[in-house]
């Protein structure tokens, strides 16, 4: 039995205090990005309570979500059960998680902030897991994010810059790789004007 992490049983504090932490719809870039995303089998990492698991699984498509928070994982099959759709659901530290290979249409991390050395791990295993015509989806606070108040983590080893993203994600044609300001409003801790990195990659 894998022992909960300290930075799960953050994670279910927090998801445990507040309703919906990163509120209850998709991420914006995941919006705009719907149409590029093929039909199939998604990966979403670090899914927390199900924002975007529980839309694609609306739009048709066959979503796995894994967290580290338990508490997560049970509000996103809670969310889930509510919408009428059906996610799968792993509990488990992204570091204890292997991503099958050729297994995935898509994958998606969405504000998956990691310690680099754990990201570019993840990053090759990404490239791994997608089958060929398989996307990539990532948004995250690049390290500009440090100047504003709005959301993310303090430490700057755990946000990435699009230059050090397209070296871990080799292997991948980037079609969007942009790092740019934009209003982020993601519930009670994603709140305002932010400094982004966007990625959208393809496995030839």
């Amino acid at each position: 039995m894998t022992l909960p992490t300290p930075s799960a049983n953050l994670w279910d504090q927090r998801y445990t205090q507040d309703n919906y932490a990163y509120g209850r719809q998709p991420n914006e870039f995941l919006l705009n990005q719907i149409d590029h995303i093929p039909k199939g089998a998604v990966l979403s990492l670090a899914e927390g309570q199900g924002r975007n698991a529980v839309y694609l699984a609306q739009q048709g498509f066959n979503v796995t979500a894994v967290d580290a928070s338990a508490v997560a994982m049970r509000q996103t099959n809670e969310f889930a059960q509510l919408s009428g759709v059906s996610v799968t659901t792993i509990t488990a530290d992204l570091a204890n998680f292997t991503i099958e290979e050729n297994k995935w249409d898509a994958i998606l991390s969405i504000y998956c902030h990691l310690p680099s050395a754990l990201r570019k791990t993840i990053h090759r295993q990404v490239v791994q897991g997608l089958r060929p015509g398989g996307v990539f989806l990532l948004e995250a606070f690049s390290p500009q994010q440090l100047n504003y108040q709005t959301g993310g983590p303090k430490n700057a080893d755990m946000l990435a810059s699009l230059s050090e993203l397209k070296d871990e994600l080799q292997g991948l044609d980037f079609i969007i790789g942009q790092e740019l300001e934009r209003d982020v409003q993601e519930g009670l801790h994603h709140t305002g004007v932010a400094a982004v990195v966007q990625v959208l990659a393809i496995k030839p």
